[in-house]
């Protein structure tokens, strides 16, 4: 099988969409009927952009997610993958990085990250090859051979964030993925990450509950409401890239900030 890396016609190009939501809409099933999670949501997410939704905890932000993921199916509409639909998860198009690392403590850290790799039977010298080149470029050279539990939070989810580009997807996903670790180490892992995507051109999209990070991180932020989740507001950062931690303190950060907040409160 011919590389995703190889194929541009997956890849798409610059100003085509990578992603399409069209009118979808999801209703889970319960014990007194149906229960809306989502209504009416249409979004598309350009090839290279990184697209942040944020939202009140339950608005369905990771149902979307996972719809995007062909992990979850939605009740109505359709979401396209570079034009062609995801039923079931494909990891050739979409990489996908949960809150947790959820790492095999069994596994070295090298290990880990080329375990997908062996689920797809790449010869061992290739497995090696790539996931020693996505250890290096999250910053944990010399780390190959240890354990998770050897390893600090933060060093973890670089590991999660390692292993999900191993197969180089040209879509990535990530739910949270920084949620579990301290102030500090989170706002590191959002410049870490910004790096990586600048390097790698992927197309992101990234749950947050955290609005700093959120107009820190993306080109667009989506701003969902209370359930049933509807995209309420879509706001452009027009920051200039490469963002640096002093961009935080500026008039303009606060004005996005405080937009996705005040939409935010209504929503609620």
């Amino acid at each position: 099988m011919q590389h995703v890396a190889n194929l541009s016609d997956v890849r798409g190009r610059v100003g085509e969409a990578a992603i399409e939501v069209d009118r979808v809409s999801h209703v889970y099933a319960g014990p007194e009927g149906g229960v809306p999670a989502l209504q009416d949501i249409s979004m598309s997410v350009g090839v290279g952009r990184f697209v942040v939704i944020v939202g009140p905890s339950g608005c369905g932000k990771t149902s979307l997610l996972m719809m995007m993921a062909g992990l979850r199916h939605q009740t109505e509409g359709r979401i396209l993958c570079y034009g062609r639909p995801i039923p079931n998860p494909d990891p050739e198009r979409v990489g996908v990085i949960f809150q947790e690392a959820s790492l095999f403590p069994w596994l070295s850290t090298l290990d880990n990250i080329e375990f997908p790799l062996s689920l797809r039977g790449t010869p061992r010298e290739e497995r090696r090859r790539r996931s020693q080149a996505m250890l290096s470029l999250v910053g944990l050279d010399g780390f190959g051979a240890r354990y998770p539990h050897e390893l600090s939070g933060g060093m973890k989810q670089r590991v999660s964030i390692a292993r999900g580009l191993v197969q180089d997807p040209p879509v990535l996903l990530m739910d949270e993925p920084f949620a579990a670790l301290d102030e500090q180490t989170r706002m590191t892992m959002g410049h870490e990450l910004l790096r990586i995507w600048s390097t790698t051109k992927k197309t992101v999209v990234f749950i947050t509950h955290s609005l700093t990070e959120a107009v820190y991180l993306a080109d667009e932020v989506l701003v969902m409401s209370a359930r049933p989740g509807r995209i309420i507001d879509h706001i452009q950062v027009t920051l200039a890239r490469p963002r640096t931690y002093e961009m935080m303190a500026t008039d303009v950060f606060g004005r996005l900030r405080d937009r996705i907040w005040q939409q935010i409160r209504k929503a609620d």
